[in-house]
């Protein structure tokens, strides 16, 4: 497929929450995008495996994807085991991405760290020729690493602020999980600490997005980081103003 951006994550919703706006931007510019979810998320208290398949359809529609897919992990069993690799190595062989957008590598859910482990050693793995799976050798150009829910300083922020509307709009496409369901209340929400309110996902959403926006001098903005360095060819036209 030879896709220019893929998105991994370890759930449904994961890569809508962390760099969807970015996903859009890059679709609007004529990029081919995708995203690849782990696992199905069935281990979520909430929303069947086939009601979060339909919901994770509804958003890539939102967000302009071409192309998105379950790579069948166990949810809450997230792990680089080799079984593992080799699936995502045949996949990222397949789809030819030349960026690939990873979870941070540091996280409260142990589903979203061993994410990132996962996709990097998947990646690196689909370039070797010896590999005993299909497709011919491949490996991305780029690794970036989604930081929007980590305490760590960004590389570089996305401005997002003509893409933030839609982005919220894929995000709650996932009712399911952000949704107040019959009867319940966000009390509910708050007591149990299991789901984010739709006042709070709100709040939240809002404030992670204005606050790295800011840093960047524009209203939205996603942050990502990468671990080598980064090449400035103009240093006369670089944005953001520093006075």
């Amino acid at each position: 497929m030879n896709l220019d951006l893929l998105a991994i994550a370890a759930h449904p919703d994961d890569v809508e929450l962390t760099c969807g706006g970015t996903l859009l931007k890059m679709a609007q510019r004529g990029y081919k995008t995708g995203i690849l979810d782990l696992t199905a998320g069935e281990m979520g208290t909430r929303g069947t495996p086939e009601t979060r398949a339909k919901e994770a359809e509804k958003s890539a529609k939102l967000l302009s994807v071409k192309w998105r897919g379950t790579l069948g992990v166990p949810d809450s069993d997230v792990q680089p085991s080799r079984q593992h690799k080799l699936r995502l190595a045949a996949v990222i062989r397949q789809l030819r991405p030349k960026t690939v957008i990873l979870p941070y590598w540091e996280a409260r859910h142990p589903d979203h760290y061993h994410a990132s482990t996962l996709g990097y050693e998947g990646c690196f793995l689909a370039g070797l020729k010896q590999l005993p799976i299909e497709g011919e050798a491949y490996r991305p150009f780029k690794i970036l690493y989604s930081i929007s829910y980590a305490d760590v300083r960004p590389t570089f922020v996305v401005d997002i602020t003509a893409q933030y509307e839609q982005r919220r709009k894929a995000i709650l496409a996932f009712a399911s999980q952000f949704g107040p369901h019959k009867g319940e209340s966000s009390k509910a929400y708050n007591k149990h600490q299991v789901f984010l309110a739709i006042d709070r996902l709100e709040d939240q959403m809002n404030l992670l997005a204005r606050h790295y926006g800011e840093k960047i001098g524009v209203k939205y903005g996603e942050p990502f980081l990468q671990k080598e360095l980064m090449k400035v060819d103009d240093v006369v036209k670089m944005d953001v103003r520093s006075i």
